[in-house]
């Protein structure tokens, strides 16, 4: 079994029995494979993410946080290989570094058809990080836990199906939409959320919306 600082012990226990919200299940043997990487660290600010910022260029996704992730090529040998390639891609981090703990549940994206296995990870031994491809990250953060459980940082937002999910405001951004959701549960399952206001609710901001608008 893996060593992990104390502060993680809970998730790395709990991780194996976390379920796929009814929303992201995948009703059929469809869409591209793909992976992304929760990556745990020990920042200067405490337990902390590894997340990015998507570039505004991109067709699909563009201008949304983000895990560190992508699509599973045939070299990868499953999620955990591609969650590693496409995080040392995207953030210029050392794969070496990062113990794998646990491979989750595959979740279906209906809107973008993909099937993503999110795969969580201690950073042991972090390494400085950066937009690897600035065609593709506008820019990388490391979020403290305490930022993200704050509960003046947290809020649903709604589009304009007027469907309303969890959101952040944290590491300088607008956490919404499947990384919210997926981060929403992860922070439940380490037993770090704090209570919160569930029935604050704002729109999505506009700039957001036509970023979204793209794919």
């Amino acid at each position: 079994m893996k060593t992990v600082p104390p502060w993680l012990e809970r998730f790395h226990a709990e991780a194996p029995s976390v379920s796929v919200p009814p929303p992201l299940h995948r009703l059929a043997d469809r869409g591209r494979p793909a992976a992304v990487l929760i990556l745990f660290g020990e920042g200067p600010d405490g337990p902390d993410l590894l997340l990015i910022e998507r570039a505004a260029t991109l067709s699909k996704h563009a201008g949304q946080p983000a895990f560190p992730g992508g699509g599973i090529d045939p070299g990868d040998a499953g999620p955990v290989g591609a969650a590693l390639r496409e995080a040392a891609e995207e953030t210029g981090l050392d794969p070496a570094g990062v113990d794998v703990l646990a491979t989750l549940p595959e979740l279906y994206l209906t809107r973008s058809g993909y099937r993503v296995t999110p795969v969580a990870g201690w950073w042991r031994e972090p390494t400085e990080v950066f937009a690897g491809d600035p065609a593709e990250v506008a820019s990388v953060a490391r979020v403290p836990i305490a930022e993200l459980v704050e509960p003046a940082n947290r809020l649903n937002v709604r589009t304009p199906s007027g469907f309303a999910g969890p959101a952040f405001r944290a590491g300088g951004m607008l956490v919404w939409g499947f990384t919210a959701g997926l981060l929403d549960q992860l922070l439940e399952v380490g037993g770090w959320s704090r209570p919160w206001d569930t029935t604050r609710v704002e729109d999505l901001p506009p700039d957001v919306l036509d970023l979204a608008a793209r794919g």
